[in-house]
């Protein structure tokens, strides 16, 4: 286990941008639409089993859910609103923080879409890569509940995604991803070390 991920702790919940931590340090979101596995892919990575709030009930997340690493670094749990069963007001006050968000945190260094390996390249993942476009934040596509499928059908799920993004996408790296299995938490780690800027000591 890694202990700087380990040591992850909620840190706040802000319902409004305005509402979040001091925009200072460097911070990745976590974006997927509801049910993607967004919450258990968090839990995997920081190798704990309730820091970020997982239910079977799509759209619980309805906040921007802050958690602290160290004093300058933090991972966000974004909201998942996809099919969430919540009045269609509701979804688009979301919608409206989001875009605040993704478009003025100056602390935001990049942006995990978490999709299901099943399912990708909804409309929501489109709208969310979209943005990291539009905002220049590099990409991170996570293809979660690998476990879900046989070894053959992960591969050519991944690749689908890689075709359908083309080469001139955003997407640092397209992953499958198995929060049960623990399937490629140590490269997703690794890519969190790269954005926000954590030196390891150098072991030979």
């Amino acid at each position: 286990m890694d202990p700087f991920y380990q040591g992850a702790r909620f840190l706040a919940a802000a319902a409004r941008l305005a509402q979040a931590p001091p925009d200072q340090g460097r911070e990745v979101a976590f974006a997927g639409r509801s049910n993607a596995g967004k919450s258990s892919a968090i839990n995997a990575i920081c190798h704990q089993r309730s820091l970020a709030r997982t239910s079977k009930t799509p759209g619980r997340t309805q906040q921007l859910i802050f958690f602290q690493l160290d004093d300058e670094r933090r991972l966000v749990d974004l909201p998942g609103y996809g099919y969430a069963q919540v009045p269609l007001a509701v979804k688009q006050a979301w919608q409206q923080e989001l875009a605040r968000y993704l478009e003025n945190r100056r602390s935001l260094v990049g942006l995990v879409i978490v999709m299901d390996i099943r399912h990708p390249l909804t409309e929501y993942d489109q709208q969310m890569l979209a943005w990291g476009q539009r905002v220049r934040l590099p990409v991170l596509a996570l293809l979660t509940k690998a476990d879900k499928l046989k070894w053959g059908a992960v591969k050519s799920a991944c690749l689908a995604v890689e075709r359908a993004l083309g080469k001139d996408h955003a997407v640092l790296e397209v992953l499958p991803f198995s929060a049960t299995e623990r399937l490629n938490v140590a490269a997703v780690q690794s890519v969190l070390d790269l954005w926000l800027g954590i030196e390891r000591p150098f072991c030979t």
